[in-house]
């Protein structure tokens, strides 16, 4: 198989985002307010969405299963309070949730949590729960940055972050360490807020003994890593200043890389310096880069033709296409050999 780990809904009815609109207009408001129920997508419009946009691209372009999370661009969230992020996050998940029930041998769910700047995390477990157990979700998306773009928030070591590693331990569940939108005019999301954040991420857990007090948690840094793997000397120099263990002992064993990187050098990079136990394949299609390389004449984001000319065995881009990604998400790996897969 070939497994997608890193999907987001970015396609969805325009419905979705005209509930958002309201939603955002009524802050503050007296009185206004806005409803789950307002909210109306038929089941013909989500097939028929997923089938001519997503599912036409993974089919198009040799990709069998995709876990699939809210768009990340949109979970925002610096806008309002708790209130107005859990009942957003709510949404979305259950969103994400239909096209999984419609299209289940093709998406499983991944989480956005309600999370909101300076509130105790603890708020996310009943969200959490609810996907995973009720939802069948096989992991979520953990903000490091629910400021949007300010970094507010205590570093990932921080105990202020333990009620969700403890949850996500207990169910065995992975976390993408994904920001969102940014409103701070200097980073611009994509482009840098994304990277400057997986790098950061990077640099909390390795000036940290995180793993020591959670030996079992697991983090995917999504976009390759941001700058980690350009600059693996560096962070290797650093850990040895600090006389913390070798990377591989020190990080490798909990945090793995995607392979949203989009150009041939970058996964050549990737895949040379950073194991390949801890690269799993990725595209964020359709996503922050949707064009056409004018070197190549193909999409940016058709990441499985850099992994097919990267210099690899088969058994490593076995690893890097599946296997890899069954062992960091378990409960996909459970869902996939009750299927006979």
């Amino acid at each position: 198989m070939i497994i997608d780990c890193h999907g987001h809904y970015t396609t969805a009815p325009k419905a979705l985002e005209d509930w958002r609109t309201r939603q955002i207009a009524a802050l503050g408001k007296p009185g206004a307010s806005v409803r789950a129920s307002d909210l109306h997508i038929s089941d013909d419009e989500l097939r028929e969405n997923i089938a001519g946009q997503q599912l036409a691209k993974m089919r198009e372009r040799g990709l069998d299963l995709t876990i699939f999370s809210p768009r990340a661009s949109f979970m925002a969230h610096h806008i309002g309070d708790f209130e107005t992020s859990a009942a957003w996050a709510s949404i979305c998940n259950e969103l994400c949730f239909r096209v999984s029930q419609l299209f289940p041998d093709n998406f499983v769910g991944a989480a956005m949590l309600p999370q909101s700047p300076g509130v105790d995390t603890a708020s996310c477990i009943a969200e959490i729960e609810r996907c995973v157990n009720e939802y069948g979700f096989v992991g979520i998306n953990l903000n490091p940055d629910p400021s949007g773009g300010h970094w507010t928030s205590p570093p990932l070591s921080d105990p202020y972050w333990f009620p969700i590693y403890e949850k996500m331990v207990e169910l065995d569940i992975p976390a993408m360490v994904h920001v969102s939108t940014s409103c701070n005019a200097c980073f611009h999301a994509t482009g840098a807020h994304y990277i400057n954040a997986d790098t950061t991420a990077f640099m909390q857990c390795l000036t940290s003994d995180l793993f020591k007090t959670f030996p079992t948690l697991k983090f995917v840094i999504p976009h390759g890593g941001g700058a980690v793997p350009y600059h693996w000397g560096r962070y290797r120099g650093l850990a040895q200043e600090m006389n913390k263990p070798l990377l591989q002992e020190h990080l490798l064993h909990n945090i793995f890389f995607d392979t949203c990187v989009y150009h041939q050098p970058g996964i050549d990079l990737l895949t040379k310096v950073i194991p390949v136990e801890n690269v799993l394949f990725a595209s964020e299609m359709i996503g922050a880069v949707r064009g056409i390389d004018p070197e190549t004449g193909h999409y940016y984001d058709d990441t499985r033709r850099y992994i097919e000319a990267a210099k690899l065995s088969d058994g490593d881009r076995h690893r890097i296409f599946e296997t890899n990604a069954r062992r960091v998400y378990p409960r996909l790996d459970t869902r996939l050999k009750a299927k006979g897969l």
